[in-house]
Formats: C-alpha cells, sequence, structure tokens
C-alpha cells in the first residue's frame, strides 16, 4: 500500500484514478509494441498494481463505480456501430450459438467439480459461472481493430446478449436450489419481460429514435444536445435492464443499436472520448481482484489450470458447434469470441461465497479462470480474425440530422 500521507485527505480520489488510469495505458502501450492486444496489458495493469503483487491499490466503491460506468460507455458505443436489421439477419444462428454455448460450459465445469470430489451445490455454482460470456472485452477488441461489420461479429454480439438472458436465468435457478426451493412462476417471469424487453428494444428502438431524436434535437437549446439525449436513453436503458433482471450493459448495448441510424458523428466522437477514458477501469478492475496467494496450493493450482481449459474449449465448441454451417474459419472466430467470462463468473462466484455454498478455494479457483479468460481471449481472437479487413471511421455512412 502507499504510505499514509499519500492517501490522506483530498488526494485518495485522483491518486487511485492516476495509478489504475497510467499503469493499465503504459502496459498497454508496451503489449502493442511486443504484437499483444493492448486490453491484455490494461487487465495485466490490475494484476501488478492491486493485491496480488504490489498491492499499491486495493479494490474500493470508487474504482468499481468507475469500472461500471466503463462497461456500460463501451456497450453503448458498440451499440451505436450495429443496426438492428443486420442483427436480426443473423438472430437464428446467434441464438443457437447461444444455447449451446450455456449448456456445453455448465456441464463440463459441473462435472468437473464433481470429479474433484466437491460438493453437488458447488459443482453447480461452479457450472453457472462458466456460462456467460462478458461481452465488454470481445466488444472491445472487435471495436479497436475496426471488425464489428463482420458477420461473426455481429453472430458474438446477438449470442452474447441472448447467453446473458440464459445466464441469468441459470444463476437465479442454481441460487433457488441451493436455498433449497425453486419458484418456477418467479423464473418465468423473469424470462418472458428479459426476451420481451430485448425483443422489442432491438426490433422498434432504432425506427423510434429516426422520428425522435430530430424533433427533440430542434426544440431543444442545451449545449451538445443530441449527445444529451443519447446519454438520457443510456441510462434509460440501463435501469430497465437491471429492474427487468438483466445486466446494465445489455440495456446500454441496445440503447447504443437504438440510436445508430439517428446520431452524427459528433455523438459518436463524445461517446468514444468517454469510453477511451473509463474502460481502462473496467479492464483493470478485473486484474484487481485477482488473488494469486489462493493459487498457493497444489492441488488448487492443478483445479484452475483444468476449470480454464475447460473454459475455454467448452465454449469454443458450444459456440462453435451452433455456427457450424459457415465454416471452420467463422466457427473459430465465434467461438473465441465468446471465451472471455471477466466480471460475470466473478458475480456468480461471489454470490456462491456470500451464501456459504462454495469455499474459499473453489472461490479462488473460479475467479482465475474468470480473469484467465479474459486474458487469453484477445490473443485468439487476433489469430481468429488474422487477415480479415478492418472497417474503418472515413468507411462509414454519416447519419445527419435536419
Amino acid at each position: 500500500m502507499f504510505p499514509a500521507f499519500l492517501l490522506a485527505g483530498d488526494v485518495q480520489i485522483p491518486l487511485s484514478m492516476l495509478v489504475v488510469f497510467g499503469a493499465a495505458k503504459l502496459l498497454a502501450e508496451l503489449c502493442e509494441r511486443i504484437g499483444v492486444p493492448g486490453i491484455v496489458g490494461e487487465i495485466a495493469a490490475g494484476l501488478l498494481v492491486g493485491p496480488s503483487l504490489l498491492n499499491w491499490i486495493q479494490p474500493n466503491l470508487l474504482l468499481s463505480t468507475l469500472a461500471e460506468l466503463g462497461v456500460i460507455f463501451l456497450l453503448f458505443r458498440v451499440g451505436l456501430e450495429v443496426k438492428s436489421s443486420e442483427l436480426f439477419r443473423v438472430g437464428g444462428t446467434a441464438a443457437l450459438v447461444a444455447t449451446i454455448g450455456v449448456l456445453v460450459p455448465f456441464l463440463m465445469g459441473w462435472a468437473l467439480i464433481l470429479a474433484w470430489e466437491h460438493s453437488q451445490t458447488e459443482a453447480i455454482f461452479v457450472g453457472a459461472a462458466m456460462v456467460a460470456t462478458s461481452v465488454g472485452i470481445t466488444a472491445q477488441v472487435l471495436a479497436a481493430k475496426g471488425l464489428l461489420h463482420l458477420p461473426s461479429s455481429q453472430i458474438i454480439l446477438g449470442a452474447a446478449v441472448i447467453d446473458d438472458v440464459l445466464g441469468l436465468l441459470v444463476l437465479a435457478l442454481v441460487s433457488s436450489l441451493a436455498r433449497g426451493k425453486v419458484n418456477a412462476l418467479e423464473l418465468g417471469t423473469t424470462a418472458v419481460l428479459a426476451v420481451a424487453f430485448v425483443f422489442v428494444v432491438a426490433k422498434w428502438g432504432t425506427r423510434t429514435m429516426r422520428r425522435i431524436v430530430p424533433h427533440m434535437q430542434e426544440r431543444l437549446r442545451v449545449a451538445e444536445a443530441e449527445f444529451a439525449l443519447a446519454m438520457v436513453l443510456l441510462f434509460a436503458l440501463s435501469v430497465a435492464a437491471v429492474y427487468i433482471g438483466v445486466a446494465a450493459i445489455v440495456g446500454a448495448f441496445l440503447a447504443g443499436m437504438a440510436m445508430s441510424e439517428s446520431v452524427g458523428r459528433r455523438v459518436r466522437e463524445l461517446t468514444h472520448g468517454t469510453a477511451e477514458l473509463l474502460t481502462p477501469f473496467f479492464l483493470a478492475g478485473i486484474g484487481l481482484h485477482v488473488d494469486l496467494w489462493a493459487l498457493r496450493e497444489t492441488s488448487t493450482l492443478v483445479l484452475a489450470a483444468l476449470l480454464l481449459a475447460a473454459a475455454v474449449f467448452s465454449k469454443l465448441i458450444g459456440c462453435g458447434l451452433g455456427a457450424v454451417r459457415l465454416g471452420w474459419t467463422e466457427m473459430l472466430r465465434i467461438g473465441a469470441g465468446m471465451v472471455p467470462r471477466g466480471e460475470v463468473g466473478m458475480v456468480v462466484a461471489q454470490l456462491g461465497l456470500s451464501m456459504g455454498v462454495i469455499s474459499q478455494p473453489v472461490y479462488g479457483v473460479v475467479v482465475f479462470m474468470a480473469v484467465a479468460t479474459t486474458i487469453v481471449a484477445p490473443p485468439m481472437l487476433k489469430y481468429a480474425y488474422r487477415g480479415a479487413a478492418p472497417f474503418h471511421d472515413e468507411d462509414k455512412e454519416t447519419y445527419t440530422i435536419g
């Protein structure tokens, strides 16, 4: 930790931001120079300055808040580059990818923990932690490389939204089982509301915004009125998503997609700048939560390595099978894009630990798996998308209002 005088008073907030942001960008630059995606460096920065190594910074409310805002703006930025019509064209494949990509990881995680002679409840929770993809990681890689226009990228984004809903239902089910009762009506209601929310916004959001935004912009006198409207929709749909039962980032992505054909370059530039400021806190925050000391026992380290292998191959196999008709190249791209678990896996592990149904070593193993899949995914994506032509900003159609 830093000396007490450095953390006293008003300096704590800017110092924490300086250390995390500065370390993230420094290691990102180093990674880019040696041919490794910069996102790996930003995650590694959290490991470096966090409790596992230098212990300069501890996870805290400020950094958690910045991280949550970071992933929200990242997904909003990605949504701005996606047209709902394009997403619906790959909807059937995305649904199949998501469904198989949930079943295979769950079964592999569950079977591995049972084989390691842990309890049935622990096995179920680990299986649940293996299910949902952290779409923010893949989205950041694809957006940085200008690859969001490719069919495989569209399928990844669609499947990630769907598997977030499926992951929510799996988590609700396993939590109910751990408490000894399952409320089928509550689960069914949540499922219906979540699916309806995603479908309605994706189907009619763009059309609605094309009508509303020009009229609102003509009447508003505030500076950056178009950006202000975009922010209101972003936060409104993020709040709605949470109340319905899915993650705020799903609402953020849908808000971006709804505004994608209504806003001009200025909104995209402002959104990009905000995301560039906040996203490093999200990425470094993943590394901050790792405790490498939890893996000091040989048996725990072996289990962590096996769980990591299962996490990677289960998504490659499961999600790849869902896209088998598209050929090997697209199967590899989609499977690699669905590998990172990130904060999603850690949330499930934290819930299991707080309920007392998983042990501290198993918790450490799951957190390691969540972070390690997040680190290995960008190089896998780089390999899978080698030779793919990027789509640069100057190639995009610019939408004007008025």
